[in-house]
């Protein structure tokens, strides 16, 4: 846990409101990381990304995250009280989606839609499973919208 404690204490300030300081927190921690810390990168990445002020660099570390994400095991979050890695793909893939339909990189975003639907079951049943779906939910009628527009306007 010794080497999460300023992981947690990032995502404690990032969450509190104060989103440069949480920032500022949040890049230490990444500072302090190796390249083989991908536990502790993937969540550093998906807290830091919500924080950027441009949309780019939003994405990109949605990218990381992601990217991240693919070598974590379970036993790597466990320190943290994170059970499954398996239950925060979706959320990476829902915050993915929507940072590229915002960028307007629809097939892209419909793609990681579709994974993280492939991968909803592994969410839980509890409020941030809830809030997950939610947002997959409102991620679909939002493509669905912009298909239609692309279709009015053809």
């Amino acid at each position: 846990m010794a080497e999460w404690q300023a992981t947690v204490e990032a995502v404690g300030l990032a969450m509190s409101g104060d989103r440069e300081a949480g920032l500022a927190a949040l890049m230490r921690a990444w500072e302090e990381t190796r390249e083989g810390d991908h536990a502790r990168r993937c969540v550093i990445a998906h807290y830091v990304a919500d924080l950027q002020p441009s949309l780019e660099d939003e994405v990109r570390w949605d990218e990381v995250a992601l990217a991240e994400h693919a070598q974590v095991a379970d036993a790597d979050l466990a320190p943290v009280g994170i059970t499954s890695a398996a239950n925060m793909a979706p959320s990476l893939h829902l915050n993915l989606g929507d940072g590229y339909l915002r960028q307007g990189r629809r097939r892209e975003a419909e793609a990681e839609l579709e994974k993280g639907l492939q991968q909803r079951h592994e969410l839980p049943a509890d409020g941030y499973g809830d809030m997950i779906r939610g947002g997959l939910d409102r991620l679909r009628s939002r493509l669905d919208e912009a298909t239609g527009e692309e279709d009015r306007e053809a």
